[in-house]
């Protein structure tokens, strides 16, 4: 980044996923190749990565505010928390009112009780058109609609963690996630704000959402196989309930309060083009010349550790494989591990997900062994000493960012 006064560093993490709570859950269930957690049944012939059991009350104690909360803020109020604990802010009245929230959120959730009874009675109604009227006055309550608006989800959070900073809600899917961190980033940076809450939720167990990604073709159908050995009628990207906080801090912030922090967001980087072939890896590898040149140093020729956000659409993953193939041709040696394979893939929370298991794989020191067997994931041995993470729209955007050990 042209101009950085300050390093960003990762203080906190906060994460939920088909794999547990917490940091170490997700660390010890990836480094040790444990299988995913896939429900097949319960939407079938669409699998999902499921959430487990969680006491939302250890991080959202107030039955009021559980009440109103429809499952997607849950899960990101509760992640949120998760992070605010794990970087020593949680309950510090101080820095809690310097602590800025960037959210990437998608649309609130229907109520599909309501949905379904206004649906059997249109079925049975002699005047459909009066029937719907009716039931549409009756069954849907504004005070419910409004409790799920898009920037409820960061309200949530301000109200229930008390972070008094500034509020920014993005909304776009995939590219939410990269743009509110690169937001915040950026700010860290030029010293608009020393410490930032940033991440976004996702609940993959929606039926609702399902049939917008099943006609738009973009649902895996049948049993579950990892990322990269999708194809035909089994391309496509499975749904994972998850919720991804990240508290990014600048440098001299974290040590004046003596925060010991999980990794260096060195640089992040975004773009977009029309999606005709060829485009996205074009754009992605314009986006890594630009990262290169922002971070100082650049990126090192050798071994290279790579997250890859990859969701399993066809056409998508297509164009990140070339991408991904060139990167020999540009000095590196890709390690490569599809994160969706385990945890399924999240929208707005992907790829605040992807930078924090980076993030705490390089405090570990460690790199997961591949997540699959077609041979686009190879080994990798030692302690990685950058991480890239990619993150390819299922639809449309590209995005990168590097992360490095925070010394």
């Amino acid at each position: 980044m042209g101009g950085v006064l300050e390093e960003v560093w990762i203080t906190g993490l906060g994460l939920v996923s088909s794999l547990g709570e917490g940091v170490a859950a997700h660390r010890d269930h990836l480094l040790t190749a444990h299988p995913p957690i896939v429900e097949e049944r319960r939407f079938a012939p669409y699998p999902v990565h499921p959430l487990p059991e969680i006491d939302f009350s250890r991080q959202i104690p107030k039955r009021g505010d559980l009440r109103q909360m429809g499952p997607w803020q849950r899960i990101g109020t509760y992640a949120a928390g998760l992070a605010l604990e794990d970087a020593g802010i949680k309950g510090d009245e101080a820095l809690l009112d310097e602590t800025h929230l960037i959210v990437a959120a998608g649309n609130g959730e229907r109520d599909m009780q309501a949905d379904m009874t206004i649906l059997r009675a249109l079925a049975e109604a002699a005047e459909p058109d009066v029937a719907l009227n009716e039931r549409l006055a009756s069954e849907l309550r504004p005070t419910l609609y409004l409790a799920e608006l898009t920037n409820l989800l960061a309200g949530n959070i301000s109200i229930v963690h008390k972070a008094r900073g500034s509020s920014r809600t993005v909304k776009g899917e995939e590219m939410a996630g990269v743009t509110a961190l690169e937001i915040a980033a950026r700010r860290i940076a030029a010293g608009q704000g020393r410490l930032f809450l940033v991440g976004g939720a996702w609940n993959g167990e929606r039926e609702d959402q399902m049939l917008v990604f099943e006609m738009g073709g973009w649902l895996a159908r049948g049993g579950h196989a990892p990322v990269w050995a999708r194809e035909g009628e089994g391309a496509g990207f499975v749904m994972g309930s998850q919720g991804a906080f990240l508290v990014l801090e600048a440098r001299s912030h974290a040590e004046a309060r003596g925060a010991r922090p999980h990794a260096r967001l060195a640089g992040i980087v975004s773009g977009r083009c029309n999606r005709a072939p060829g485009a996205a890896a074009a754009n992605a590898r314009e986006l890594l010349a630009q990262l290169r040149e922002e971070v100082a140093g650049g990126i090192p020729a050798g071994p290279l550790a790579v997250l890859s956000g990859a969701s399993g659409v066809r056409a998508a993953m297509r164009e990140e494989r070339a991408f991904l193939d060139g990167l020999v041709e540009a000095g590196l040696e890709p390690a490569i591990r599809a994160w969706g394979s385990m945890l399924g893939h999240g929208l707005e929370a992907h790829v605040p997900m992807g930078v924090a298991l980076g993030a705490a794989m390089l405090r570990e020191g460690a790199f997961p062994p591949p997540f699959d067997q077609t041979g686009q994931e190879r080994p990798f041995t030692g302690a990685p000493e950058r991480i890239l993470v990619t993150g390819f729209g299922h639809w449309r955007g590209e995005g990168l960012a590097l992360l490095t050990p925070a010394r």
